[in-house]
């Protein structure tokens, strides 16, 4: 399966569940640090109050969500940086947020990324993802997956127990509909999803 294949003609939603149990990865030029997806948030453009492209909105700093299914929007919140991905065709400015990673490999380059944060610390956040990979700019917004050094694994995905489907972290209150819709995917019982309690913690990370 190529991108444009996996992002074309799928409902947004559809797409932040499949992307579940996937392996993303990332080639810092001297080896491969990756993770599998264990949490997702999608965002339904114009109409969905906590997208940034809600009711059009569009600048320099969004247009990422604006362009073709597979494209980059890599954004920034004070000096944290997060990794989504447009879902849609052109212009149909809606994008899936990957929160959280299993680590898998490169770990040891993680955890220093991390100021030698480790376990479950290392990657259950979407800035702390970033951070591990070393990510500490906007250089790759707005180019398409295929060409950049991130790449997500859509021929091979890990046999997943259960998804439960949550409300996605830090909406505005003000909107309830929209600060309540279950948006966010997560892998059940996965230690590394960003906001689990112990007690829910799955030997097995939620996977067959």
């Amino acid at each position: 399966m190529n991108y444009d294949s996996f992002f074309k003609n799928r409902p947004t939603e559809i797409i932040a569940q499949d992307l579940l149990g996937r392996t993303l990865s990332f080639n810092n030029g001297k080896e491969i640090l990756s993770g599998t997806i264990v949490e997702t948030e999608a965002y339904l453009g114009q109409k969905d109050r906590a997208a940034h492209s809600y009711n059009g909105r569009r600048s320099q700093a969004n247009e990422g969500l604006y362009r073709s299914g597979g494209t980059l929007y890599i954004y920034a919140q004070r000096q944290y940086f997060f990794f989504d991905v447009a879902t849609q065709e052109e212009n149909i400015p809606e994008g899936v947020l990957i929160r959280a990673i299993d680590p898998i490999s490169g770990i040891k380059t993680m955890e220093a990324n991390r100021n030698h944060k480790t376990g479950i610390l290392l990657t259950n956040g979407p800035a702390k993802m970033m951070q591990a990979f070393g990510i500490d700019s906007r250089k790759w917004d707005l180019h398409s997956l295929a060409q950049s050094p991130f790449d997500i694994d859509l021929n091979h995905k890990k046999p997943i127990e259960e998804i439960k489907a949550v409300p996605r972290v830090g909406i505005n209150q003000s909107d309830p509909y929209w600060a309540k819709k279950e948006l966010r995917y997560i892998v059940a019982g996965n230690p590394y999803v960003s906001d689990i309690k112990k007690k829910d913690f799955k030997k097995n990370h939620g996977f067959y």
